[in-house]
């Protein structure tokens, strides 16, 4: 049973959310202000949190990167905040989904089931350790050296060369890295995967040339095996 956390300061919200939630079958816990789900955070363990932006104390973006710096759980951000900004800065953090209120909780819950089917996906798709030439990927221990050295990565940095490497050779567009990456329908501007990309190859140093930039399409991993 998937264990979630509702962060959210209305608790209204909260409560139509465990509803749903509880429903299908999940074990939820619920915070009122981003201080206390960072301190839930520290103390349990999290397969996913919907997390709300606009709350008193530490906002929802705050909330997230500390999260993030302790523990690498799948995130949803809701938000009463449409603007093509907040989107793009809470991908920027490695968020998962962005559901706009007000919200269907069914198509929260869709949501919620296909973020929890990519993040367990992950862990069981690969048990291998991958080497191309001195670029070592260990993607069930999420870690990635260069020439012996271990790089740090964002969560979302990761999981995104963790997909380029899993569907290497193949030509990935930036419409399908944004819908398998990110689990998002992206519409607007798609500078955050150029954004990943660049980052990826500045941390690969010698091996960065093995992401391929494909005009016109997106990249794709190239290697030999």
């Amino acid at each position: 049973m998937a264990r979630l956390l509702i962060v959210d300061d209305e608790e209204n919200i909260r409560e139509v959310v465990k509803e749903y939630a509880e429903f299908e079958g999940y074990e939820i816990d619920e915070a009122e202000d981003g201080m206390q789900a960072v301190s839930m955070c520290r103390e349990n363990d999290y397969d996913l949190i919907i997390l709300d932006i606009m709350m008193p104390k530490l906002d929802g973006f705050s909330a997230c990167k500390e999260i993030k710096k302790i523990k690498d759980i799948p995130v949803i951000m809701m938000s009463a905040r449409s603007e093509e900004y907040d989107k793009l800065f809470g991908f920027e953090l490695g968020i998962d989904d962005y559901v706009t209120k007000p919200f269907s909780p069914k198509e929260l819950m869709a949501r919620v089931a296909a973020v929890l089917a990519r993040s367990g996906g992950s862990k069981k798709k690969d048990d291998r350790v991958m080497k191309f030439s001195g670029l070592e990927i260990d993607i069930p221990g999420r870690s990635v050296t260069v020439d012996g050295k271990k790089i740090d990565l964002t969560p979302k940095e990761y999981d995104l060369l963790f997909y380029l490497v899993e569907n290497r050779n193949i030509a990935l567009s930036r419409d399908k890295l944004l819908r398998d990456v990110w689990g998002y329908d992206f519409f607007g501007d798609d500078r955050t995967i150029d954004t990943h990309i660049k980052n990826l190859r500045n941390n690969l140093g010698p091996y960065r040339d093995m992401i391929v930039t494909l005009r016109g399409v997106g990249y794709k991993f190239e290697s030999e095996h």
